[in-house]
């Protein structure tokens, strides 16, 4: 548990859950700015240590699914977030979301919690629940289980959120930028009501004070209602594009939609699949009843084309919050990095490279924390190329990801296929792999100052093997590790030097051709 800095008011307190993922991340300084005190519930705490806000929440380490922990959690809160999902964690994420909804409201009414607030997914009207995909099934019985927990409960239900970093954002800016003629699936004419991320933190800041015997679910959307078509067609206008040819087929099923979306977009095919398949069916709000208890201020609901304004004067000036891929990836290991020498668990496979630098500390610092994204990975971009695109045909997330900022990073980031496991300015960055791997994987890279005064560069790449699969893998990749990660630590040396001690921005690849799509 970690202890605020100024979270010591008198105001009601707020547990969020999902802090980590793209919607928390941004509600908590919301909370915050409105007086409230605010609890996070993280599987893994650290992950928000970097937060500009973390000085001024609790956060408690804790799982949804694990009853003891969320009972600790909820302890004399008053308001109790729930942000979570277990969309992607296998075939049987219905069962996990569920079982998760019903710990946590039923020990929200054993702690007294006053209400739940949760974000769910706007379902079509007269569509049978069984008809609906599983992704928005399973949104609308979590919302159907915290409604009937004996707590009063807030259900906010939203089609496509247009944000920077939102992933339903990325789908669409992706799709419209890269393909100025595109052969797209026939729910391109699915009618559609986008909501603007600000209107949906409205909304559920604003949720926390309704009166104790409001128990409802509320359709949340912006002032329009368009077309996938014509979303595409606006962002375009706005982005300032030349107007796109869309030619809409029907042989586009979910699964191949998916994958068309993943082959264009950052968003993998694990994730752009519910996102397609909750397409199928026209998603309209029916009432706009929030509005009695948290009034639409003037300029409200923002129309699309100012949320796509917004959103994308926050990209270009590289001002993202939080991402889509702020959440972990379903699957992706979580282990911490063994202790070595001495670690007991198995093998650990090393591969370490050390280079003196011709340059100041601080410059070496400055190649480090600016790796990755549009700065690639400083060695043999096609062999970095050739494994994110491996790692996407297996459903992994590929190296599309990029960076939520183009300079610095802050533990829990995602980068490319890694996650920032740990980091600390002017010596360390450790990297955890989210590919798809036979084992368990990190990257280290460490600025240091040897016994002499010089900038040494130190970087450890390890592999902790699962099985006879894991192993085989090592040693069938260790041949090219010379290429890909000696070359690294020259390019990364190189480049140190090459920038100079006075310099403050990232610097450029060394090599040409850009990994990333971003």
């Amino acid at each position: 548990m970690t202890a605020p800095d100024d979270n010591s008011g008198q105001g009601p307190l707020c547990l969020v859950t999902g802090a980590t993922g793209y919607i928390g991340g941004r509600l908590v300084p919301e909370l915050l700015d409105a007086g409230y005190r605010v609890r996070c519930l993280a599987r893994s705490p650290d992950r928000l240590r970097d937060h500009p806000w973390a000085g001024r929440a609790e956060v408690v380490r804790g799982d949804v699914t694990d009853p003891a922990s969320v009972a600790a959690a909820l302890r004399g809160v008053d308001v109790a977030y729930y942000l979570v999902h277990a969309l992607g964690t296998g075939r049987g994420f219905e069962e996990t979301d569920r079982r998760a909804a019903r710990v946590f409201g039923g020990r929200a009414r054993e702690a007294g919690v006053r209400r739940i607030v949760y974000l769910g997914g706007l379902a079509p009207a007269g569509v049978a629940e069984r008809e609906l995909s599983p992704h928005l099934r399973s949104r609308t019985e979590v919302g159907r289980i915290l409604l009937d927990s004996g707590v009063p409960t807030t259900v906010l239900r939203a089609a496509v959120v247009i944000g920077s970093g939102s992933a339903s954002f990325e789908m669409l800016r992706h799709l419209t930028e890269r393909l100025p003629v595109m052969v797209t699936p026939r729910w391109v004419h699915t009618r559609i009501q986008p909501v603007a991320v600000r209107d949906v933190l409205r909304a559920l800041t604003g949720s926390a004070g309704m009166p104790g015997d409001v128990s409802r679910a509320f359709d949340i959307g912006g002032p329009e209602v368009l077309t996938y078509r014509e979303m595409m067609v606006r962002y375009a206008a706005v982005a300032g594009l030349p107007r796109r040819l869309i030619v809409p087929v029907p042989v586009l099923t979910p699964g191949l939609s998916s994958h068309w979306v993943g082959l264009v977009t950052p968003v993998p095919a694990g994730i752009a699949r519910p996102l397609t398949e909750s397409l199928r069916h026209e998603v309209v709000c029916r009432e706009h009843d929030i509005a009695r208890y948290v009034p639409d201020p003037p300029g409200h609901p923002i129309g699309f084309d100012e949320a796509v304004r917004l959103a994308l004067k926050r990209v270009r000036e590289a001002d993202v919050a939080t991402r889509w891929s702020s959440a972990s990836v379903p699957g992706a290991p979580s282990d911490p990095l063994p202790t070595d020498p001495d670690w007991a668990g198995g093998s650990l496979y090393t591969d370490l490279r050390e280079r003196t630098v011709d340059a100041s500390r601080e410059s070496l610092w400055r190649v480090i924390e600016g790796i990755g994204g549009d700065n690639g990975w400083y060695s043999f971009p096609l062999a970095w190329a050739a494994r994110g695109l491996l790692d996407r045909m297996v459903g992994g997330v590929g190296l599309r990801r990029g960076r939520r900022d183009a300079a610095r990073l802050r533990a829990g980031d995602s980068l490319d296929f890694w996650r920032v496991e740990e980091i600390e300015p002017d010596r360390l960055l450790r990297l955890r792999a989210e590919m798809r791997l036979p084992g368990l994987a990190w990257l280290e890279m460490y600025a240091e100052t040897d016994e002499a005064g010089r900038t040494r560069y130190r970087q450890r790449a390890l592999f902790h093997p699962h099985g006879l699969l894991g192993h085989l893998y090592w040693w069938g990749v260790s041949p090219f590790h010379a290429v890909v990660f000696g070359g690294m630590a020259r390019n990364i040396a190189r480049t140190a030097a090459r920038r100079g001690p006075a310099s403050a921005s990232p610097p450029p690849p060394t090599h040409k051709g850009k990994i990333s799509a971003e």
